[in-house]
């Protein structure tokens, strides 16, 4: 037995051995090349999958996971692998910050992008992103004046803010009414979940209402914006011509819908937010849905390549995010997974400036999200054409296309009534944004960042 033990031994000294020699005649490249496979982006997923929100939650955070992983499964990013953590937030905003907190640090990878797809958890780490050097990812949500790189350094509006879209919605609103000038006189009702979400787009809405001259009529509804009955009867009360829809989760929608149909209100005459215009949350109002207008910042569909790609390669390989398959190509993945794309093209941007095949910092992620710029050529290599619209970001301007495309239900999916994407108040919104943003700068005390140093 001891004569067996020493023979192993000198066998695995000979095999150790003849791996270091081979290791010390590797090239440089490929040496570079097998360091890069071991290194790791780190990414913190601050998700909610159960609560009144969660058909959002699985749906956006899935997607977001799937092309994380489609990435992995093709190479990675310049050889890095992505890396990622999950916490359940329930879409509460303590239970998001004690998130933020959790996953700022994994060992000794730090988190650099931040998406809670929340706005009330948005403004809850809005001061702390600055500290830890994070940037804060608001899809379609948040606070809109983040829109200003120059006070918001952390923080992007991407792709359109709250602000563009109440806009978008205003101006697809009047072409249907003959005009700007056939608004007057009309009342556009804003039913509103009554958080920083649903309020979020109220100054755009005053200001359009007085430089209009339609009325405003502001009805919020309690989270989670099951109970709706005393806001149908003002509604009822007042006639209004149009009724913007401003809810989140399917119980919240469905019950607007549900309840438009009880006393009659055309819903051909509601238009949804992109958080109120989901096949989640038409799906359960039933027939009552049909005719039912919502907006979107991403349209639905398989049609897309990347979409095909994804089911292709990870579905196929049984490594989906999803339960349900079927899914694939709704609202809220198709969203999920251009909110990754975001990740990954900032995450290629810095690596040609930083260092290809290495793991980017905060401050070089942040460079790469400034210097997103998604042309037509760019969107048929990434295959999203169609999916989202051309636009680039900067160190003044966080915010992007700052349109909508506007759909309708027909009982069964969503169909497409804008082929164009449709452009909101860019002059009005950006002076609005400036506005804004001087007035927190000025209370938070917030010297102006200077980008004519960072180009």
């Amino acid at each position: 037995m001891f004569a067996s033990r020493a023979l192993k031994r000198a066998v695995a000294a000979l095999v150790i051995g003849g791996t270091l020699a081979a290791g010390i005649g590797l090239s440089k490249e490929v040496q570079a090349q097998a360091a890069a496979a071991k290194l790791e982006q780190y990414f913190g997923i601050p998700s909610f999958r159960v609560g009144p929100f969660a058909a959002a939650g699985t749906g956006f955070f899935g997607g977001i996971i799937d092309y994380l992983t489609y990435i992995n499964m093709t190479g990675g990013v310049n050889g890095v692998q992505l890396t990622w953590q999950e916490c359940e937030t329930e879409y509460i905003p303590a239970r998001g910050i004690e998130c933020y907190q959790r996953l700022l640090k994994r060992g000794n990878q730090q988190m650099h992008i931040f998406e809670p797809l929340s706005t009330p958890i948005a403004y809850g780490v809005l001061n702390r992103v600055d500290d830890d050097r994070v940037i804060l990812t608001q899809y379609g949500y948040g606070r809109s004046d983040a829109a200003d790189g120059r006070v918001f350094p952390w923080v992007f509006a991407t792709l359109t803010s709250y602000w563009s879209g109440a806009s978008a919605m205003i101006n697809w609103i009047a072409s249907r009414e003959g005009g700007v000038a056939n608004l007057k006189g009309k009342t556009i009702t804003h039913l509103y979940l009554d958080n920083a979400y649903g309020r979020e787009p109220l100054p755009v809405f005053r200001a359009l209402a007085k430089q209009m001259g339609f009325t405003l009529q502001e009805v919020p509804v309690a989270v989670p914006g099951i109970e709706q009955t005393s806001q149908w009867l003002q509604i009822r009360q007042a006639k209004p011509d149009w009724v913007i829809l401003w809810g989140f989760g399917a119980g919240m929608n469905s019950t607007a819908i549900t309840s438009a149909a009880r006393i009659n209100f055309p819903r051909d005459r509601m238009l949804g937010i992109w958080w109120a215009a989901s096949e989640e949350d038409m799906i359960p109002a039933g027939d009552a849905a049909k005719g039912f207008f919502g907006v979107a910042n991403v349209p639905s569909g398989r049609q897309f390549r990347v979409v095909q790609e994804i089911e292709k390669t990870v579905y196929g390989a049984n490594r989906g995010n999803l339960q349900d398959p079927k899914r694939i190509g709704t609202i809220y993945w198709n969203r999920g997974v251009t909110a990754a794309i975001f990740w990954v093209e900032a995450m290629r941007n810095a690596q040609a400036r930083y260092g290809k095949g290495q793991v980017m910092n905060g401050d070089q992620l942040r460079w790469g999200f400034e210097n997103i710029n998604l042309t037509a050529v760019r969107a048929k290599e990434l295959g999203i054409e169609g999916m989202l619209p051309n636009f680039r970001l900067s160190c003044e301007h966080h915010e992007g296309a700052g349109v909508i495309k506007v759909m309708q239900w027909d009982g069964t999916r969503w169909n497409t009534v804008t082929p164009d994407w449709v452009s909101s108040d860019r002059k009005m919104i950006r002076t609005m944004v400036e506005e804004s943003a001087a007035r927190y700068a000025a209370e938070q005390k917030i010297t102006l960042r200077d980008c004519s140093k960072e180009k």
